[in-house]
């Protein structure tokens, strides 16, 4: 009995199919692999690098705050609707609830359209002729961060967004300009992208990803590992009541020249004279 001969087509067709043939650089499978962590975070460190570096960025302020603060108009409507649903059950805990939420968040929404006014203020004060300093970056998400990339994009200037995945959907906000709209997978690159250029940091009120931010930030600057980035923390009365600053220096637990690395600010007007006596909007990053 003879034996057939081998359909050489068919062993070289498995031969390109097989993963091993797969160039390196072309095998998601192996760059997704927990031993190749060190290159994804190496590539994440330098992709955003290279591109804005290409798009000329020189230097940047960083723009934090809570991503469920809404602009005034969109907060009223939100508080009309928890409100309505009370009065159909007032005895609701969760309804009361959502309507105390709701007047508090309406509260808080001019911070939106400061947020906007300061990126509007900077950009059209800073990128001008071909020049990119002073540019607005954000973590590129809802709230606080779209209102300062809307902000700057009120003027056709650019931002960045430096959007992170997230175990829940998140897209980025439409105001960010697109070439420089960023998506990471580690927390601790992106941190390291928020200060490579900054000049300095403005923080709007927010909950744990702003107070993360904020806190990093302090630290390197308390530590000397970063030098030069201006600290302001917008609207007094809610960094006050939410962090006893007194108290850390009364406790010895941060020297008084810490309580220094920060300046508050009202209004975005405000925010910006400060930041430019600091480092003036002509001298170069």
């Amino acid at each position: 009995m003879s034996e057939q001969p081998p359909d050489k087509d068919k062993l070289l067709d498995a031969i390109l199919r097989s993963p091993s043939y797969r160039r390196a650089d072309e095998d998601l499978e192996l760059l997704t692999r927990d031993e190749l962590r060190h290159v994804r975070l190496l590539l994440e460190l330098l992709k955003p690098e290279l591109i804005q570096r290409q798009e000329g960025i020189g230097s940047t302020i960083v723009v934090f705050g809570s991503a469920r603060l809404v602009e005034p108009a969109e907060a009223r409507q939100r508080l009309a609707k928890a409100e309505t649903a009370l009065a159909q059950k007032p005895g609701d805990p969760d309804r009361q609830r959502a309507a105390a939420v709701a007047r508090h968040q309406l509260a808080l929404s001019p911070f939106y359209d400061q947020a906007r006014e300061f990126a509007r203020l900077v950009s059209s004060t800073c990128q001008v002729d071909g020049r990119c300093e002073y540019v607005i970056v954000t973590g590129g998400g809802p709230g606080i961060m779209e209102a300062a990339n809307r902000g700057a994009a009120d003027v056709g200037a650019k931002s960045i967004g430096l959007n992170i995945t997230l175990p829940h959907e998140q897209h980025p906000n439409p105001y960010i300009t697109p070439t420089l709209c960023f998506q990471f997978r580690y927390f601790a690159v992106r941190k390291m992208h928020f200060l490579m250029r900054a000049k300095a940091l403005v923080a709007f009120p927010g909950g744990f990803g702003t107070m993360d931010e904020l806190f990093e930030t302090l630290t390197l600057l308390q530590t000397g590992k970063v030098t030069g980035v201006t600290v302001v923390l917008m609207g007094r009365a809610f960094w006050d009541r939410l962090i006893n600053w007194p108290m850390l220096v009364e406790e010895g637990l941060i020297d008084p020249d810490d309580a220094k690395l920060f300046r508050y600010a009202e209004t975005a007007q405000e925010a910006w004279d400060i930041i430019a006596a600091n480092h003036g909007p002509s001298k170069p990053a």
